[in-house]
């Protein structure tokens, strides 16, 4: 009998057959995976001509071929061979292995088969840039030793995981408490599997609005115990925590890579010294300086800027660059750190630790007497670090209040490079927002001990101006070969931004013309005029909301904060991609290249390989998103250990400064402390208030009360919830119902018409009061 011919890929029909017999499996599977359309019961009765009595016998045959493992069955009924993929199917996009998308089945039930790893094909594709967590349509194939997807069409996001607690309700009931404070609705569990109340769980959204609930699928565990704030955002942002025995056994391997001694610059004399920060878990980076005793540069100085040589370790194409480019970076909490690159890597072999021989990236520079870097190079260099200085302690040795045995040969010699430096700094006049860091500090059981504001040192600025003259210097070296650059771009604001910060300070009577150039320098002229102003931090903080985003990208705009032209992140490979791309590009432009020994585990060249040239733009937007969810992941967990920090002082009334105002209430924070609480409008009084939304404020209609962004007053702490990072406050007994303006004037009683903020709109499509 012969076989259904493959039609044409044109065509896109099952194939034809004339009825020759009942067929056999083995002609079922080879028309199922010959076929270019999705292949049911249909269309196998068709292709064969079956009717009357033979359709249900294909039928019970069908049936006996899936329970024997061999077809399975997919959407619209399709059959497809068992471990492999459906003609036509969904699939989520989750990784980028250099321009290609890689999907997965978006459901793979197959028992004992790992799921396919399929490439997605864009050509002709009008669906615009995909990315990961997109869900596709898609006609699949397999091509060599893989699948292929072709898109079709882009389908709405699916029902995302839940994360929260379990919670008993009415009647033992139980429901799932979500962890994210702007989730405010509860959800029905209807499968708790073996979780408890209390337990922190992941869950799957299951039935249709209105009627959504939720069915554990992971139990996390106690979200109260120590270091469990941490692993909330972790879970909630899908951060990758975990990584494959591929990329640990690869560590492995490249960890005992031999160094090249003879290859590389010994700078191991050189009294090169690290500082960083008291808690660091790992050191990328370490500098070194003295005068320059070359007559054509009286009063200048050579500094070093080593940086841990990753490049030589984790190399285009391997496994350990594929986990890297899928992280994009470190995340930093409080209780640990997810890091870029195994911990065999990231805190032993690229960790420049005192007293061991470690690869290095150098950037020598020559800095002329007035800060300005007129030369520079880059060599692959052995270092040993001297020693390994917090901040703290540096500044102590500089101040003399502490002995330091590096003072005169290392740190003497830093600090006055670095007085050059800040010379050049204060010329390009780049933005100087000089504004608070959270720091929380944990026991060693991981329960918190205090939340402070980290202090801001010399120490501190010395090692940022030094990092950035090597960053530019590495944007320039880098331009000078005509190489390609992953630059860090912060474009100027937006007109639409500064026409909301005018708004603003109009509020406090401060002028802010907008037909001027705005320069850095702009926005320091105006802090510079709010010395003494009590709320000179509020208004930095504005000016710092005004400001855009950062990226990464192959196409250079320049970065405004820091007032440059040229500018790329070369300084922390062990926690950045974007970084790693910059020394791979400097190993190829400088010729840097050191082959390692033939492994067919390891791959061969360090330098920025073809694939990594092509897809610049794509993972420059990889890896801005990912910066992006690990701030924001970072943020969460520390509002959360304030909450917890906070939830021992519940009822206590605790100074606040309001830091947002909508329609419904006002957000206030703790000073000193941080974490936003809401105070809802309801709580305000009786009477109505309005919302002016130029100036930031609730105001009264009768008694003039007015509550103002920027404004200080004590507060009651009602709740802090740490699961979600949440404080809800509201006014104590007797406080003051006209608090100050600004200007130090009672406010009048409000004359104009305004918005109300306690009444509701709904119902009332065009926004009008009910009277």
């Amino acid at each position: 009998m012969a076989l259904p011919k493959k039609p044409s890929p044109d065509r896109q029909k099952p194939a034809k057959v004339k009825p020759a017999g009942f067929p056999t499996r083995e002609q079922i599977m080879e028309f199922i995976t010959t076929s270019e359309t999705p292949a049911g019961k249909r269309e196998i009765a068709k292709a064969f001509g079956l009717k009357g009595q033979e359709k249900i016998a294909l039928k019970a045959l069908l049936k006996d071929m899936a329970d024997e493992g061999l077809l399975d069955i997919g959407p619209a009924r399709a059959f497809h061979k068992m471990g492999g993929i459906p003609k036509v199917t969904v699939l989520r996009i989750a990784d980028v292995d250099g321009s290609t998308l890689i999907a997965v089945p978006e459901r793979w039930e197959a028992e004992g088969i790992p799921a396919p790893r399929l490439r997605v094909i864009e050509r002709g594709s009008r669906m615009g840039a995909m990315t990961v967590g997109d869900r596709i349509l898609a006609r699949t194939e397999e091509a060599g030793r893989g699948w292929v997807a072709h898109p079709m069409k882009r389908l709405a996001k699916g029902a995302e995981l839940l994360l929260g607690v379990v919670e008993n309700g009415e009647g033992g009931k139980p429901w799932l408490r979500p962890v994210d404070k702007r989730t405010r609705k509860d959800t029905p569990i209807s499968d708790l599997g073996e979780a408890q109340p209390g337990d922190l769980v992941l869950a799957e959204a299951t039935g249709r609005p209105p009627r959504i609930s939720a069915r554990v699928t992971d139990i996390l565990g106690d979200p109260f115990a120590p270091r469990s704030f941490s692993l909330i955002a972790i879970h909630k942002y899908g951060i990758p925590f975990a990584f494959p025995d591929s990329a640990e056994e690869e560590a492995a391997l490249v960890a005992r890579l031999p160094l090249d001694e003879a290859k590389r610059e010994d700078l191991r004399h050189l009294p090169i010294v690290a500082i960083d920060p008291v808690d660091a878990r790992d050191f990328d980076d370490a500098v070194w300086a003295a005068a320059d005793d070359d007559p054509a540069n009286p009063g200048g100085f050579r500094a070093i800027v080593a940086i841990a040589d990753v490049s030589h370790y984790v190399r285009p194409g391997g496994s350990l660059d594929r986990e890297a480019r899928k992280r994009g970076n470190s995340v930093y909490f409080p209780d640990r750190v997810v890091p870029m690159l195994p911990h065999q890597l990231s805190s032993d072999m690229c960790s420049l630790r005192a007293d061991e021989d470690r690869a290095a990236m150098a950037c020598h520079l020559v800095i002329d007497a007035h800060g300005r870097v007129t030369n520079w190079r880059f060599t692959r260099a052995l270092i040993r670090v001297a020693a390994n200085i917090p901040y703290e302690r540096a500044q102590a040795a500089i101040d003399g209040a502490e002995p330091n045995d590096l003072l005169e040969a290392a740190l003497k010699p830093l600090w006055a490079c670095w007085a050059a430096l800040a010379k050049a700094r204060d010329a390009r006049a780049p933005l100087d927002l000089d504004l608070p860091e959270r720091r929380v500090v944990l026991d060693d059981a991981g329960r918190i001990v205090s939340v402070a504001v980290r202090e801001r040192l010399d120490a501190h600025r010395l090692i940022e101006d030094y990092m950035i003259a090597a960053n530019v210097a590495a944007a320039k070296a880098l331009e000078a070969r005509k190489a390609p650059v992953m630059y860090r771009i912060h474009e100027p604001p937006s007109r639409e931004k500064l026409v909301a910060l005018k708004e603003y300070l109009k509020t406090f009577d401060i002028e802010f013309a907008l037909g001027q150039v705005i320069k850095p320098a702009t926005f320091n002229r105006l802090i510079d005029k709010l010395a003494g102003h009590e709320s000179r931090a509020l208004i930095m903080e504005q000016i710092l909301r005004s400001q855009t985003q950062a990226y990464y990208g192959p196409q250079n705009a320049g970065h405004f904060g820091l007032s440059l032209g040229s500018y790329a992140h070369f300084t922390s490979p062990i926690r950045r991609y974007s970084d790693l791309l910059v020394h791979r590009a400097l190993v190829g432009a400088h010729g840097l290249e050191m082959p390692a020994p033939k492994h067919k585990d390891i791959p061969e060249k360090s330098s920025l390989s073809g694939e990594d040239f092509a897809n610049m733009g794509k993972v420059g937007e990889l890896i801005s998103r990912h910066e992006r969810r690990a701030m924001e992941a970072e943020r969460e967990t520390i509002d959360r250990y304030v909450a917890a920090f906070l939830a021992t002082r519940v009822g206590e009334v605790v100074e606040c400064r309001i830091t947002g105002v909508q329609n419904f209430g006002f957000f206030a924070t703790v000073d000193g402390l941080g974490g936003d609480g809401l105070v809802p409008v309801s709580t305000l009084g009786a009477e109505r208030f309005y919302f002016d939304e130029a100036g930031r404020a609730l105001e009264g209609t009768h008694s003039g009360d007015r509550y103002t962004v920027g404004q200080h007053l004590p507060l009651r702490l009602v709740e802090a919830d740490p699961i979600n990072g949440a404080l809800r406050f509201e006014l104590p007994e007797g406080a003051s119902h006209l608090p100050m303006r600004h200007d130090g004037k009672r406010p009048r009683p409000l004359q104009r018409r305004g918005r109300p903020a306690n009444i509701r709109h709904s119902g009332n499509p065009r926004g009008k009061h009910r009277k």
